[in-house]
């Protein structure tokens, strides 16, 4: 069976897409810790990340790397996090989180309760600083 995240990827499930190439996919999460946390996924189902082979592998890092420069100027904060936990879906996945301090990573905090505009307005920021 299809994960949450290859339904995203095919148009299944509606997403705050921030961008995408023929193998990896950025979007919003919907259980955000701070406003422009982003999900990064590759397209094809892979459940652990290292699993992956050594090019796919690469190719989501340089993915990330392009999407947190984005979010970078998008989102007032001091840096991106990066976190790689796989227990939640079976697809692999990067959380690239704008955080001020080490505790705005602490995934026990309460997810912020966001609007459709305002996920909205936070892909269209982001995805304005990608050209």
């Amino acid at each position: 069976m299809p994960s949450i995240f290859t339904k995203i990827v095919n148009g299944e499930i509606p997403s705050y897409k921030i961008d995408e190439d023929e193998n990896y996919f950025a979007f919003l999460d919907i259980n955000p810790l701070a406003k422009g946390h982003t999900l990064v996924i590759p397209k094809k189902e892979i459940d652990y990340i290292f699993d992956m082979d050594d090019a796919m592998h690469a190719g989501l890092w340089n993915f990330a790397k392009k999407i947190s420069h984005a979010i970078e100027k998008a989102v007032p904060c001091k840096r991106i996090g990066i976190a790689v936990i796989g227990l939640e879906v079976p697809h692999v996945h990067i959380h690239l989180i704008p955080i001020n301090k080490v505790s705005d990573m602490n995934f026990a905090m309460p997810k912020l309760q966001l609007s459709k505009e305002e996920f909205e307005e936070t892909a269209e920021k982001i995805k304005k600083q990608l050209s």
